[in-house]
């Protein structure tokens, strides 16, 4: 098993393809005992348990900047 190294603000790439088959890129926005993540295609978000949204994680495309943060 993969232990991942994300966090929020990074930018994901899933499994499988979103629906709208813009993109399989999605944004972490929030995290907890569920993550929500954004599609970088048409910007719905999805909220699931950690755990299925690590078994569906592919890679880790981008980091977030630390010096954009507000």
């Amino acid at each position: 098993m993969t232990e991942w190294n994300y966090d929020l603000g990074d930018i994901v790439e899933m499994k499988k393809e979103h629906p709208c088959h813009l993109s399989k890129e999605w944004k972490i926005i929030r995290m907890g005992a569920d993550i929500r993540i954004k599609c970088l295609g048409c910007q719905s978000s999805v909220l699931m348990p950690r755990s299925k949204f690590e078994s569906k994680l592919k890679r880790i495309v981008r980091k977030a900047d630390p010096s954009l943060e507000e």
